[in-house]
């Protein structure tokens, strides 16, 4: 019998002070199949991110703003799958389940906060390619170095303080019906499932959060797409349509894989919650994504192909 199965009620005076993340526990007789898996991902992840930053830092002709930000998102995508996958692989290793209401929050709040620069870059990411291809000539005034670092530093740092309140608002309930939740990391959803009393309060603050970090950038970039695609079917040749709608079509690809299953997540009803489906949309946006956002933006990107076949040989 596996150790999870044991105790793991952990419980002061009824109240939970130790959660067990139950994974997928469900599995018993693949846990080596999938600790290999995620393994095998996470190497993928850290290999292909800290490539794109390498050969953006390196190669001057990649030293431009869309590629400044890019670095920034591979940065982005390795402490993002960092808050999760590892703790993963130490759960199918050594079956040990169990997770500290700290740990459990701190864990909680890096999610949240990395989510929040995730939508944040990608609306600057967009709005780089809006001035790109939308006002060519001012290009290089409007994106100059400090604006690009403001924006990056706006992005990573303008969750912060909100997602430290919705943690500490959801972590100040009482958790009593259980301590098992019901999904491989701290997340939201299961964790308000565990909670004593009406939680109506805590859900409204969670779709409001949801409105103002992923639905708003959401919104700026169909803006700014609409914007592009009516700037490209303006352009006299197909090869230049042909041409600006690559630079964009890889960032386009990750927006929606991003932002398609992240709002499914936090923005459907609550009696439309399942634990089998919130499981493989998180798997979908924190680390299936974040595998294939590397090999999105170098396979359809020529500047990044070239870039990686000179670090190559130089190597």
């Amino acid at each position: 019998m596996l150790r999870n199965c044991k105790i793991w009620a952990t419980v002061s005076e009824n109240i939970v002070v130790r959660f067990v993340l139950l994974g997928f526990s469900e599995f018993p007789n693949i846990q080596g199949f999938l600790s290999g898996v995620f393994s095998i991902i996470y190497m993928v992840i850290l290999i292909g991110n800290f490539l794109i930053i390498i050969i953006t830092r390196l190669d001057p002709a990649l030293h431009k703003p869309m590629y400044f930000f890019l670095a920034h998102f591979s940065s982005l995508e390795i402490c993002y799958v960092s808050v999760t996958l590892p703790r993963i692989l130490v759960s199918l290793w050594t079956q040990d389940r169990s997770i500290s209401l700290l740990s459990c929050a701190t864990q909680m709040y890096f999610f949240l906060m990395f989510g929040a620069t995730e939508c944040f870059l990608l609306a600057v990411m967009s709005y780089d390619r809006y001035v790109a291809i939308c006002n060519p000539l001012h290009y290089p005034l409007v994106m100059n170095p400090k604006k690009c670092h403001h924006l990056a530093a706006g992005s990573w740092l303008g969750g912060v303080p909100v997602q430290i309140g919705q943690t500490w608002q959801i972590f100040s309930l009482h958790f009593c019906h259980s301590n098992q939740i019901n999904h491989f990391f701290c997340d939201i959803p299961p964790i308000l499932k565990l909670a004593c009393g009406d939680t109506f309060v805590h859900e409204v603050s969670v779709y409001v959060v949801a409105v103002l970090f992923a639905v708003v950038p959401f919104m700026l970039i169909l803006a700014s797409y609409s914007k592009i695609g009516l700037t490209i079917l303006r352009l006299p040749t197909a090869q230049g349509r042909t041409k600006a709608f690559s630079t964009c079509s890889s960032h386009l690809l990750v927006v929606v894989l991003f932002f398609g299953s992240a709002s499914i997540t936090y923005l459907r009803p609550k009696f439309n919650h399942s634990a089998g489906t919130d499981k493989v949309l998180s798997l979908l946006y924190t680390i299936v994504t974040s595998m294939f956002n590397p090999m999105i933006y170098s396979l359809r990107n020529r500047d990044v192909i070239a870039s990686l076949k000179r670090f190559i040989l130089k190597t």
